[in-house]
């Protein structure tokens, strides 16, 4: 039998320890390095925010229902007819200083999309004016809503002034609220009215405005026209610079309560929930029926963004039926959730359309 030995110099060993020792140094630097770069990694994705916001879907509203312990939609001073069923406005919610693990979870979920923050939040103004001007295109959706319905339920409706261009020959004479009687010896009967008076005038034609402020008697005013040097503006005709609205003129009060709710995109179904409130029977049929939808004085539909995630949001709170604006019925019918039904509505004669079949138990124009 014959034994193999391994004979080891010390010079050997202390050159074999010099570098392993160099290969540990080596492997705990790199084990090192790799942990400060997942730190710092983990740190920046849950800490530093993105230039995005989420886009998803927001809360529902049932404007025949209430809010807190105050209905929707309230008229004072005038009889009102039950209602059944739903009447749901959609909105879209905006998830703000998001990080980067934060975004793409929401991203990944499929529920929202990400879009550029200057979108929403322009850099050249401030989260409260933002907010403000949310306010206020949601104060007159409500507004234009009330107006919209009564003017289509034949309810007589009054023209005030609205914005007064600054240094025009109104300013100083007329103020906002003021009720227009009649320009130019032409009666004024709707925002087109006073347009179509001052048709035919150039700068420094005088023409007379009557009017009448608050509760005071009618009054007369003397007006020499100037010319419109606004972008846009023709400088051919005379310029009064005064911007028109409509308003209903009838002895009861509407009030809409509904609180952290911003832009116009309310106004059909509050339009619609204030017809259903005033007429008797169920305008819906008593079926829940969600929509959306900008509106103007005349009943027109305008479109409206963020459509998916609405439809998404309606389908989930029950809605069978989803009123669509015409101008947005190719985006929407792409993306329907399965079993909710769009009806295309380009005005106000056609949502009422719409209610009609459903209470007939008949599909409405679809998209």
């Amino acid at each position: 039998m014959s034994w193999l030995w391994s004979v080891r110099t010390p010079g050997h060993i202390a050159k074999s320890e010099h570098v392993r020792c160099r290969l540990v140094n080596r492997r705990t630097w790199t084990l090192l390095t790799s942990v400060v770069l997942v730190v710092a990694f983990g740190l920046l994705g849950a800490f530093a925010r993105v230039p995005f916001v989420a886009l998803g879907p927001g809360p529902t509203y049932d404007t025949l229902g209430l809010e807190g312990d105050h209905p929707v939609i309230g008229v004072e001073g005038h009889e009102t007819y039950p209602t059944a069923g739903h009447l749901n406005m959609t909105t879209v919610s905006v998830t703000d200083q998001l990080s980067l693990f934060g975004a793409l979870g929401l991203w990944v979920s499929g529920r929202y999309a990400l879009a550029p923050r200057d979108v929403y939040f322009p850099p050249n103004k401030s989260e409260q004016q933002i907010e403000q001007e949310n306010t206020e295109a949601f104060n007159d959706s409500q507004t234009t809503a009330e107006t919209a319905a009564l003017r289509f339920l034949g309810y007589p409706h009054k023209v005030l002034v609205g914005q007064i261009v600054k240094g025009s020959p109104a300013d100083g004479t007329l103020e906002p609220g003021d009720r227009l009687l009649n320009a130019n010896g032409k009666p004024v009967t709707d925002a087109a009215s006073l347009k179509a008076a001052l048709a035919g005038t150039k700068p420094g034609d005088r023409v007379e405005i009557r009017y009448q402020r608050a509760d005071q008697p009618e009054q007369v005013a003397s007006v020499q026209l100037g010319r419109n040097d606004q972008p846009g503006g023709d400088q051919s005709q005379g310029f009064l610079g005064v911007g028109a609205t409509e308003r209903p003129d009838v002895p009861f009060e509407i009030k809409i309560s509904l609180a952290d709710v911003g832009g116009p995109s309310a106004g059909l179904m509050f339009t619609l929930a204030i017809i259903d409130k005033l007429t008797p029977g169920e305008l819906n049929g008593g079926k829940f029926v969600a929509g959306t939808g900008e509106i103007d004085p005349a009943g027109n539909v305008g479109p409206i963004g963020g459509i998916p995630f609405k439809m998404i949001k309606a389908k989930e709170a029950g809605a069978t039926t989803f009123l669509v604006p015409a101008e947005n019925c190719a985006e929407a019918k792409s993306q329907a959730p399965d079993g909710l039904q769009l009806a295309r509505v380009a005005n106000l004669v056609d949502a009422t359309k719409a209610m009609e079949a459903l209470r007939a138990n008949q599909a409405p124009a679809a998209c």
